[in-house]
């Protein structure tokens, strides 16, 4: 038996997401699937629209034999960590032969090389990104141009690839990285990508579509909109039961109070410490608080948003000061030396010979229950569902502690 691993946020889950599943099942030939998926915050620094134990419930009815948590200290990183963590607990599982993603490229004939030389890091490309950023470009930026820079160099050609375009399109940079990660570790996991179908990231919903964003439909959802015609009918139950309950659909602005109480309470100096507050933020952080005539996070945002720091990267600055997370403790030396352990969310009763296989063949603990075990990672993802669960409309204590209350979703 042969088993596929898929990374995702299914934040929702919706229909691309099962075609998505469908053709990585149908390509690879497995018979088993595990998803990596983050928990309560994103690879955008936004929280989740329902819990991750709602999403995994999503993934386990759409067929995923089993579901594992993304790390928080990897789920709210920019594309390199967030890659790096989700294919380290790939490999360290035992039993996955193949990942398969989406991409806009829709082969791995382009990607490969191109993520070949860019897992080397030279120092020359280094150099590069640090000139660029110099100049006012945001990271993103600089790295594709960079990259794209380096790579015609390396390759010499009239007409060469064009690795710019590739490392801007935003699932085909994440699959770079997929496939740098697994070139790292020395995985002998089998990269397979499939086309990415229907919407782009930022396009609007289309009427005679039965594919969307994740983001369009988050955006419907906020509008009170119904999301029927993007979803399978099980997730739109799941979330129906989520908001019936007051459990969603959340977005960053519901946090505003307690992110406020954090920037009110803290001076320059200790939110100098916070993960990604560099180059000064910290300052232009609280002045750009003392303007806001009324705060709210999307003003906020407004205020920090300039050229050299996007959305994406001001959002995840936000999460890591909501959930106070140290510079120190996401530092690459520690990062790089990968998750350390397997947390279980969920899993189908098809899925229990594989947790059992798993349990002999991984080479990290795997956890079904966070009460019986302790590691500094694990304390931030327990920590996270409790902020999360805190801007539900009325939080119980099985929302606070559900990760000690609730065995992981069987289905």
């Amino acid at each position: 038996m042969t088993t596929v691993g898929i990374i995702a946020e299914y934040n929702p889950l919706h229909n691309g997401h099962v075609h998505h599943f469908t053709e990585a099942k149908r390509i690879s030939g497995a018979d088993r699937s595990i998803v990596i998926m983050s928990g309560p915050f994103t690879q955008r620094g936004e929280p989740a629209a329902v819990s991750k134990r709602a999403r995994t419930e999503m993934a386990l009815h759409m067929g995923a034999d089993l579901v594992i948590e993304l790390p928080v200290v990897y789920a709210v990183q920019p594309a390199e960590w967030f890659a790096f963590g989700a294919v380290s607990l790939l490999e360290a599982t035992g039993v996955a032969d193949s990942l398969c993603f989406g991409s806009e490229a829709g082969t791995l004939g382009e990607l490969l090389p191109l993520s070949a030389f860019l897992a080397e890091e030279s120092s020359s490309l280094k150099a590069e990104i640090r000139a660029r950023m110099a100049s006012g470009s945001g990271f993103p930026a600089a790295y594709s141009a960079a990259a794209a820079a380096a790579w015609t160099s390396f390759m010499g050609e009239e007409k060469p690839l064009e690795a710019e375009i590739i490392l801007r399109q935003p699932n085909n940079s994440l699959g770079l990285h997929y496939l740098i990660a697994l070139r790292r570790l020395g995985s002998a996991i089998t990269p397979l990508t499939v086309p990415r179908t229907g919407a782009g990231f930022h396009d609007p919903l289309q009427g005679g579509s039965g594919i969307a964003s994740a983001t369009a439909i988050r955006r419907l959802l906020q509008e009170g909109g119904s999301p029927a015609a993007y979803m399978p009918e099980y997730s739109v139950s799941i979330l129906e039961r989520e908001h019936a309950a007051g459990r969603g659909p959340l977005q960053l602005e519901d946090f505003r109070i307690p992110l406020r109480h954090v920037l009110s309470t803290h001076s320059a100096a200790e939110l100098r410490r916070v993960q990604d507050m560099n180059e000064g933020l910290e300052n232009r952080l609280l002045s750009s608080l003392s303007r806001l005539e009324k705060f709210t996070v999307a003003g906020l945002l407004q205020e920090l948003k300039s050229k050299r720091y996007t959305l994406t990267r001001l959002q995840r600055l936000l999460v890591h000061t909501l959930l106070n997370h140290s510079r120190e403790e996401m530092l690459p030396a520690g990062l790089g030396k990968g998750p350390g352990y397997i947390r279980v969310l969920g899993f189908r009763e098809s899925g229990r010979l594989l947790l059992k296989q798993m349990k002999q063949q991984a080479s990290l603990p795997v956890v079904t229950s966070p009460a019986r075990f302790t590691h500094p990672m694990l304390e931030r993802d327990l920590q996270a569902a409790a902020v999360f669960a805190g801007a539900y409309a009325d939080p119980l204590r099985s929302d606070l502690y559900s990760d000690y209350l609730e065995p992981p979703v069987r289905v």
